[in-house]
């Protein structure tokens, strides 16, 4: 999760997330030298005192700035085409959950299973276990195996919602009326945090997220305790 005075990303916990960090990187590049480039010329073009007579009328340099931007973007574009392609990819999901927005707290229900189903509420801050993060913290959270394509079902009850995850790379609006799919796969256990991102009335800074991320077996041990218990 997030820490303060952070300035990049939060570390990738599934492989887009991953391509999208390297993908970051390598725009963040290409703007950092384009700008050297620019301030480059800046202070040569103010600092200088000769002058060239050629400079309203160069064939040459006309191309090299035409060519050279679209190669440019040529380099930034198709990276980012793969990306988009991956992120909407979903094969064969192992397991399917369906979030559903409330104001102001999420609900969700595992479709494959026949009556695995719960709301997700903010812990208040009196009742805060040690360890646990204020605001961040939920009373169910959503547990999913790794290394397990994982597809959500994102709706909404009454106004939009955004299911996002960092961490994940997902970011899904749920809107009423409307199922939004998005998908996943877990690399490592873990435990990440989101929250809403769509402004969704007075209490929209109160509906976190929490996804765990656990093995297979212990998966299966929750799952079986639940069915239990509903």
């Amino acid at each position: 999760m997030a820490h303060p005075s952070q300035l990049g990303f939060q570390d990738a916990a599934q492989p887009v997330m991953e391509e999208l960090l390297h993908f970051h990187d390598h725009a963040l590049m290409i703007v950092f030298l384009i700008s050297t480039l620019v301030l480059y010329i800046i202070v040569a073009m103010v600092s200088t005192k000769l002058t060239n007579k050629y400079i309203l009328d160069s064939q040459e340099i006309e191309i090299i700035w035409t060519i050279l931007p679209a190669i440019i973007l040529i380099l930034i574009a198709l990276p980012s085409l793969r990306i988009l392609y991956l992120m909407d990819e979903i094969n064969d999901p192992h397991l399917t959950i369906k979030a559903m927005g409330h104001q102001w707290y999420w609900s969700y229900e595992y479709t494959d299973y026949s009556d695995l189903a719960f709301d997700s509420y903010m812990v208040p801050t009196q009742d805060l276990a040690p360890g646990q993060f204020r605001l961040l913290e939920t009373d169910h959270r959503m547990v999913v195996p790794v290394d397990s394509p994982i597809r959500i079902l994102v709706s909404a009850e009454d106004v939009l919602h955004s299911w996002a995850v960092p961490s994940l790379g997902v970011k899904m609006d749920a809107v009423p009326g409307r199922l939004n799919q998005t998908a996943f796969i877990l690399s490592r256990p873990g435990v990440f945090y989101g929250q809403c991102s769509e402004i969704c009335g007075a209490n929209h800074s109160f509906m976190p997220i929490v996804v765990e991320a656990v093995p297979l077996e212990h998966f299966e041990n929750w799952s079986s305790l639940m069915l239990e218990d509903a």
